[in-house]
């Protein structure tokens, strides 16, 4: 995997906050650490909420009543997903 080096300025609020979480009295060795942890838990929290979408889909789908249910081959569903 390739390793990419950003740069990022803060400043005032953001540096104390970020200076907060990092070091002896933080939570964090260094400020790498801590970025990289807010992207892991910001990419988990965009993950959960695509499954919450697809959760909430099936839920309505389940929903309905059977009658409402029209039989798709495979065939329908490929060419319906290539829209």
């Amino acid at each position: 995997m390739a390793k990419t080096t950003l740069t990022v300025r803060l400043s005032g609020a953001l540096s104390e906050f970020v200076s907060a979480n990092v070091g002896e009295d933080g939570s964090y060795e260094n400020v790498s650490e801590y970025i990289r942890d807010l992207i892991r838990r910001d990419k988990e929290r965009d993950q959960a909420a695509s499954f919450d979408r697809l959760k909430a889909e099936l839920v309505h789908a389940f929903a309905a009543p059977e009658d409402t249910y029209q039989p798709l081959s495979a065939a329908d569903v490929i060419k319906r997903n290539q829209r």
